[in-house]
């Protein structure tokens, strides 16, 4: 043991030795480099109010050795300053043609996304120019920021009001090009063709036109392709299932129609699919299933005519399926053995607006683990390729978080990012029918339940008061009976709540959450009374009071013994005396008649 130990404080001694060996014949960055940088900086207002620490701040704490300030990236052998990141560096002010960082003629990698720039234009100094998103510059693209040159690897200039291209060119002009982010502002006409190299192609938000080029087809090396919320038509290209090196096809809130492609190869890396919000009709392709990492796929908003696909539970890391408002029919239920896994990982699931009828899937509900579980409070996010991207010694972190709409809380919500917790079930807008399971109520992790217009019937299951993760129960437009369930009032997050439109009775809960709930989470059940509703109850409930403890519950069933014990004693005294008079009545009718006959008798 003290071997192992001895060994190993030599050999991080030997790494400490060649550390501080390499490190020392590490050039400092060069004088006119830091003093670029540091006019650089001056020439801005740092926005204090912000939460984060700006980089720029800590950079004279950091040593005159710029190459080793947070944000800069320095070539190895020259010292140059090859790469700055200051994006999210509460940067206020203007870029104009005799800025300072014009002078760091090495430059390779610039980030200053995430600041404001006070709506101006790209000077046509800014020739090593990288990225400058969400900074309020408007106007057209120049040409020269697209020629300026040949090891340009990286352009990211989304959220910004740019409306065009100063020349219309077929084929983007970088042909080192790996990272292009025009994402969010007014581009209209068609999607820029970008070189064969790239791996990031990220334009969603703008209103680009006309088909999608089937040039994509050569893109071998792609790995994420964010077309989504523009304007394009045509078909889907066939080829899409073909690119072994795609993670992520978004082709979102477009106008593709067709049938979906049904060349899904086996062995694909396809972590997310977004398909959301086209005309796309047919069935789903049975090759989807050979997208074994897939974790999230999206085909709500179509044409799509198929029966449930119960065969996807077979794939092991799917997390979020939706499918809402299409046209899916037919029942849901277990194909054996088509289904071995039942989706093991699957925590959201949205089959709204559809067709769906028979009683809810109660063998989904029993085996959807992952829904079952509290995981505590955990801050992360979904999101495809958490990686980092490497390119001439520069280390760039590259995310790609999911995003969804779904109906919470009564509205359509957009969630640009979902925490890895986050559980949702919605159900709503088909004709399921039957119960409600008590199963459901295993579903501790739930945060989302919506299961309302349907034709769901039977009680409110006492077991949905286990959900104690719930911030959304809606029962709504169904035909519900009985009561309300006390056990409801334990649910401590449940923010929304809507049972209106049953055939519910007895007293609405009082207490914790129900207390501020509407009138309209009640409407439209002419049995319910209490508030918030003006009808009052006339008579009292115990179903007015919260669950009773074990302790409660035994005083009151020795309480119910005790009475029960004296309602018999009463009821033999009764019985005794009723017998009694009957008995004593004809005994005296029958002595009197005998008495009279033998009194007669004796005296004639």
């Amino acid at each position: 043991m003290a071997s192992s130990s001895t060994h190993v404080y030599l050999l991080s001694l030997v790494f400490l030795m060649i550390f501080f060996q390499l490190s020392s014949h590490q050039q400092l960055c060069r004088k006119d480099e830091y003093l670029a940088l540091m006019q650089f900086k001056d020439s801005f207002v740092i926005e204090r109010q912000a939460s984060t620490c700006p980089k720029v701040d800590l950079w004279k704490s950091q040593g005159v050795d710029c190459c080793s300030w947070e944000g800069i990236w320095c070539d190895q052998n020259t010292s140059h300053v090859i790469g700055l990141d200051l994006s999210s560096s509460c940067l206020f002010g203007s870029i104009n043609s005799s800025s300072s960082l014009f002078r760091l003629g090495h430059l390779q990698y610039l980030n200053l996304a995430l600041n404001n720039f006070n709506f101006s234009k790209i000077p046509s100094a800014m020739g090593n120019l990288s990225s400058l998103g969400s900074n309020n510059i408007h106007g057209q693209i120049p040409s020269w920021i697209l020629n300026m040159s040949a090891n340009l690897w990286a352009l990211e200039l989304s959220h910004n009001n740019f409306t065009s291209f100063e020349e219309s060119f077929l084929v983007f002009p970088c042909p080192s090009l790996l990272y292009l982010d025009l994402s969010f502002n007014f581009l209209k006409g068609s999607l820029p063709i970008p070189p064969l190299s790239i791996l990031f192609y990220l334009v969603s938000g703008n209103m680009f036109t006309g088909e999608i080029p089937h040039q994509f087809c050569n893109m071998t090396s792609l790995q994420v392709l964010d077309l989504s919320h523009n304007n394009l038509s045509g078909m889907m290209l066939q080829c899409f299932g073909n690119l072994s090196s795609m993670l992520v096809l978004n082709l979102e809130g477009n106008n593709l129609h067709g049938l979906i492609p049904e060349t899904w190869e086996t062995g694909n890396k396809l972590e997310a699919i977004k398909m959301g919000q086209n005309n796309l009709h047919g069935r789903l392709p049975r090759s989807l299933g050979n997208c074994k990492m897939l974790e999230f796929l999206d085909f709500g908003k179509n044409k799509i005519k198929d029966t449930f696909p119960s065969w996807l539970g077979a794939l092991p890391e799917l997390r979020i399926l939706i499918l809402r408002s299409n046209r899916f029919y037919g029942t849901i239920s277990i194909k054996v053995p088509e289904t071995n896994f039942l989706f093991p990982k699957l925590r959201i699931i949205d089959l709204s607006n559809n067709g769906f009828v028979g009683t809810l899937p109660i063998d989904f509900f029993a085996r959807w683990n992952a829904m079952a579980n509290l995981d505590g409070e955990n801050a992360a996010y979904l999101q495809a390729y958490k990686r980092y991207l490497m390119v001439n010694l520069l280390v760039v972190p590259f995310q790609f978080p999911y995003s969804m709409t779904i109906t919470n809380k009564g509205e359509k919500m957009e969630y640009a990012k979902i925490l890895e917790v986050f559980c949702a079930v919605d159900l709503s807008c088909n004709k399921f029918d039957g119960e409600i399971p008590e199963v459901v109520g295993n579903l501790k992790g739930l945060q989302l339940l919506n299961l309302s217009n349907n034709i769901l019937v039977g009680p409110i299951p006492t077991a949905l008061g286990y959900l104690t993760n719930l911030e959304a129960l809606d029962l709504s437009q169904n035909k519900l009976t009985g009561r309300i369930p006390t056990q409801l009032t334990r649910l401590n997050f449940l923010a929304v709540f809507n049972v209106s439109h049953n055939h519910l009775t007895g007293s609405i809960p009082k207490g914790k959450q129900f207390d501020t709930f509407e009138n309209s989470s009640f409407g439209g059940n002419l049995g319910l009374c209490g508030m918030p509703l003006s009808r009052q109850c006339n008579y009292y409930s115990s179903e007015d009071l919260p669950p009773p403890s074990p302790t409660s519950k035994g005083n009151e069933i020795s309480g119910l013994l005790a009475e029960f014990s004296w309602k018999l004693v009463l009821l033999g005294y009764g019985c005794g005396f009723l017998i009694g008079v009957v008995i004593g009545n004809i005994v005296f009718t029958r002595k009197r008649e005998w008495f009279l006959k033998t009194f007669r008798n004796r005296h004639p």
